[in-house]
């Protein structure tokens, strides 16, 4: 290529093997429910509650605004995420159109974010001016974005200690949502609006091992439905 003796790179026409995802790490009900209890109080525990109860990525969590937010009909609108662009972060669209979704809360979500917004207010009254007012659920004291590193290493970190939990990622609260509703037997079609997957099949290859009984589920399903066979013959 430098002495141009070939018309083209042939490594441009290589596709590279894609990174191995890495292992999810999900809570048990009991851990969950460990880390949440740790969280009350916290400043940023409606943040863990949403995460944990509604699946919603860091990004979107963290981009989330009040006119998002329909306390009274207990449901979130996710329209747009955090993302980094020349070293500052910024409110972006979606990641996907199935990404743009409604949730609905549960009692306890809604609670903590009414109380937020009840700490929140109390704040922009304090700080008057010095508050830069953008909308966001989720900011930092002076009202701008947060670093998604800062809550990670900051605050999350933290939380885990406290809850006596081991490290994990942000992103496995995420995985945690999916992995309870799943064990507990909910739809994977309602996972994967909820989660915002393109299509359900990337909720059942993700998620796929942690159903439990699944082989179990199916034989007695089968057994029901011949049933009436084995009547007959008896």
């Amino acid at each position: 290529m430098a002495w141009q003796m070939v018309p083209g790179n042939v490594t441009d026409a290589v596709e590279p093997p894609r990174p191995a995802p890495s292992e999810m790490s999900p809570l048990s009900s009991a851990e969950a429910c460990k880390l949440l209890n740790a969280a009350h109080g916290d400043r940023l525990e409606a943040l863990y509650v949403l995460a944990v109860s509604t699946g919603m990525r860091q990004g979107e969590l963290l981009a989330l605004k009040w006119q998002d937010v329909d306390l009274g009909n207990a449901t979130v609108s996710v329209r747009r995420t955090l993302t980094r662009s020349g070293g500052r972060y910024t409110l972006g669209e979606a990641k996907t159109k199935k990404s743009r979704r409604s949730i609905r809360l549960t009692p306890r979500a809604a609670d903590v974010l009414e109380q937020h917004l009840e700490r929140q207010l109390s704040d922009i009254q304090m700080l008057g001016d010095h508050y830069a007012h953008q909308g966001l659920v989720f900011s930092t004291d002076a009202g701008t974005p947060f670093n998604p590193s800062n809550v990670r290493q900051r605050s999350f970190a933290p939380l885990l200690r406290k809850a006596n939990l081991p490290h994990m990622r942000f992103h496995d609260l995420r995985h945690t949502c999916a992995t309870l509703l799943l064990g507990k037997g909910t739809h994977p079609k309602f996972v994967q609006k909820l989660l915002g997957h393109a299509t359900v099949a990337i909720t059942l290859d993700t998620y796929s091992h942690v159903m439990p009984g699944m082989g179990d589920q199916t034989a007695l399903a089968m057994q029901e439905a011949l049933a009436p066979v084995q009547d007959n013959l008896s």
